[in-house]
């Protein structure tokens, strides 16, 4: 498939089927999201892969939502502002993109595929620091369920047109 087919593929999913996903498949996936670029290549990431049934289940309930109880894995993205770049003319940290980068790069790896996955970004950061046991400086930013997609069929995009978008 070529790479504008893969990226109108890939949609945001709330439905999962509640089959583990193979290891082979997260590995994969891993690996995509470790050759994300990032601002001077700082990299100011980790990723948290959470599949075991404990972690998982309190993990779930800093998003409670009746969509994700199926959910068989869960990514976490972290950001680490010690590490990230923050440019000189007026200080913008540039964490937040750099991870944004990394995420669609494993949204992007994970439907290549076959999984489905969802970008979650309003979730309860200090329940997830407290579950994941991360120390102060690094940051859970985002929120990512992998997993097979119960959906039937996907919904139409709604996007903007080019000539919307460009100037």
């Amino acid at each position: 498939m070529n790479f504008l087919e893969l990226v109108k593929q890939r949609h945001s999913v709330r439905s999962y089927e509640p089959r583990a996903v193979e290891k082979e498949k997260l590995d994969y996936v891993m690996e995509c999201v470790r050759m994300a670029p990032s601002a001077v290549n700082f990299q100011p990431w980790k990723f948290a892969v959470v599949t075991d049934e404990p972690r998982l289940s309190q993990l779930k309930k800093a998003y409670p939502r009746e969509w994700i109880s199926n959910v068989p894995c869960l990514i976490v993205a972290c950001v680490n502002h010690e590490e990230s770049w923050h440019r000189k003319s007026d200080g913008k940290d540039h964490a937040d993109i750099d991870v944004a980068i990394a995420v669609e790069h494993l949204c992007l790896a994970a439907t290549e595929q076959g999984l489905g996955t969802c970008w979650v970004c309003n979730f309860d950061v200090p329940l997830c620091r407290e579950v994941l046991q991360l120390p102060a400086h690094i940051e859970p930013a985002v929120l990512i369920p992998v997993g097979y997609s119960a959906e039937q069929e996907m919904s139409a995009k709604k996007r903007k047109s080019l000539d919307e978008i460009l100037f």
